[in-house]
């Protein structure tokens, strides 16, 4: 398994939060609610929280092609519904180097 991290500071997480699972849950298997969401897709799952300073998400696959496709689905969505925020793309740390 395989696992990387990126955070975005906003204050808008949680809004953002329900949006992506809101909209993964079309096609998805989903669960969440105001602070926490897991979304199951077929590369891999994502996790995310949220609080007053931000939104967390954690992207596991088995492998790190299928990492990728993780990160990427959770990343252009989030751009999408981000628009306003001020960002071209998430940062993200492998497991190693997330602490």
């Amino acid at each position: 398994m395989v696992l990387a991290i990126a955070y975005l500071k906003t204050a808008q997480g949680r809004k953002y939060l329900a949006q992506l699972c809101k909209h993964f849950a079309h096609r998805i298997e989903v669960t969440y609610d105001e602070t926490h969401g897991e979304c199951h897709f077929a590369s891999g799952t994502g996790v995310l929280d949220a609080d007053d300073s931000g939104l967390r998400m954690e992207a596991s696959s088995v492998d790190a092609e299928q990492l990728g496709q993780t990160q990427a689905i959770i990343e252009s969505h989030l751009l999408r519904f981000a628009f306003r925020e001020e960002f071209e793309a998430l940062d993200w740390k492998n497991s190693d180097q997330a602490d």
